[in-house]
């Protein structure tokens, strides 16, 4: 037995409760099992119990069994005087207060359908890519449709947290905030950590000033990356490094070290210093930007926003003085829509929570739902599965819920284990 089956028992009253009676023999009624605290504390707190005659408001402990209650000390534990109903598998002791008062206990041992333990046992036991592999495609769409509406949210919710913790340390500074994250998710996975970087070193508000030339605006960013400290011969490099020299000076600049930028086993096209480019661009055609994506209603008009090329230097090139065949280096579909999933749907969620403005929380599933769906490793073993993954709405669901709940075995807590434990 574990106190996580326990705690799922008690919260879903999955067990029989027909002359329920605590230890001493008292009838027990459950009017309200209470809110489950997974931090530190009584498991379940706000409950109503009825104890013989006397309905009590309070929290709910659970253990396997009753002496677990000493084990953890909480006799000498003032925070748990407030108990009003012990529940255990075992009840092999009674268990008192700190005043010596006894607690009213519960035992659920002969309570407890075995074939619900059971099940919950094959899941996390099992060795395949999800525990519930071979059963899934017979939960009904209703419960998996809706456990995936609830896991997109949570997911969201995790990423506020840190664009708001972004936010706090810019003095709740949406312009710049949007800024750092859109370059953070420019470098992708591989050099996210140095473009973010480049964003903290170079406010967004220099490059506002120099917004009409795109030589300044890319001499701020490749200086700023650390790769105009070396001697070139292209002319137009040459340009750049005395721009910046320039502007370093006036604003009093101090470059990253180009050693965090990632070249290894990247395609050309990938190269950070291409991405830079990208992103030079995206500056300079887009002014107002962060305005623009809080004002954009449709999905097209986002993606012609980000579908930003490269200047004619860098058609030509790859890396600083050397020649390659011309080519157009516009973002790419896949890369666009990375953005808008990652950098522009989350932040629209939280200025939408935080402005109290629902219209751009809506937006932002909206933009999900039409926008393509990443593939990679995870969305495909779902697709194998049967399980739809058309938009990234439902990719970025799948995602949270592999790597959330199916990963760690948390069945208990996902809606379509909690359908075949009960019904396998």
């Amino acid at each position: 037995m574990t106190e996580e089956f326990l705690h799922h028992i008690w919260k879903f009253r999955l067990f029989n409760q027909l002359e329920l009676t605590t230890a001493n023999a008292e009838p027990v009624e459950i009017i309200k099992v209470g809110e489950h605290n997974f931090d530190a504390g009584p498991d379940f707190f706000n409950a109503k119990i009825k104890v013989g005659t006397t309905v009590w408001a309070g929290n709910v402990e659970i253990h396997i069994n009753a002496s677990d209650w000493q084990k953890h000390h909480h006799q000498i534990d003032k925070a748990y005087d407030n108990i009003v109903l012990h529940v255990v598998y075992n009840a092999d002791k009674p268990i008192n207060r700190t005043s010596g008062e006894l607690v009213p206990t519960i035992e659920i041992k002969n309570r407890l359908d075995t074939k619900l333990f059971q099940n919950y046992l094959n899941f996390k036991s099992s060795n395949d890519w999800i525990p519930c592999e071979k059963r899934i495609g017979t939960v009904p769409h209703l419960i998996v449709n809706s456990t995936l509406d609830r896991l997109l949210l949570e997911r969201l919710e995790r990423k506020s947290k840190l664009i708001m913790d972004s936010l706090a340390l810019n003095n709740n500074n949406w312009e710049e905030t949007f800024y750092q994250l859109l370059a953070r998710n420019f470098g992708f996975k591989t050099n996210s950590e140095p473009f973010e970087l480049l964003a903290k070193s170079l406010p967004s508000i220099v490059l506002a000033k120099h917004k009409s030339s795109l030589l300044q605006i890319e001499a701020l960013l490749f200086g700023q990356a650390g790769f105009l400290d070396e001697h070139y011969k292209d002319k137009y490099v040459q340009q750049l490094q005395n721009e910046y020299a320039f502007l370093k000076k006036k604003f009093k600049l101090q470059s990253i070290d180009k050693h965090l930028w990632k070249f290894l086993r990247m395609r050309p096209y990938n190269f950070p210093t291409i991405r830079l480019a990208q992103f030079a661009n995206l500056v300079y055609n887009s002014s107002n930007l962060f305005s623009k994506i809080i004002s954009s209603e449709k999905y097209n008009e986002l993606n012609t926003l980000m579908n930003t090329d490269v200047s004619v230097y860098w058609q030509t090139h790859y890396t600083f003085d050397k020649v390659s065949t011309q080519r157009t280096k516009h973002l790419g579909e896949d890369a666009c829509n990375n953005i808008i999933i990652n950098t522009i749907v989350p932040f629209l969620f939280v200025y939408g929570k935080q402005k109290d403005e629902e219209k751009y929380v809506e937006r932002s599933l909206a933009f999900l739902e039409a926008t393509k769906g990443e593939t990679n490793a995870v969305i495909n073993k779902w697709k194998a599965l049967n399980i739809s993954a058309k938009t990234a709405y439902s990719t970025q669901s799948l995602l949270q819920l592999k790597n959330e709940y199916c990963t760690h075995k948390k069945c208990l807590n996902c809606s379509i284990g909690n359908y075949l434990i009960k019904n396998s």
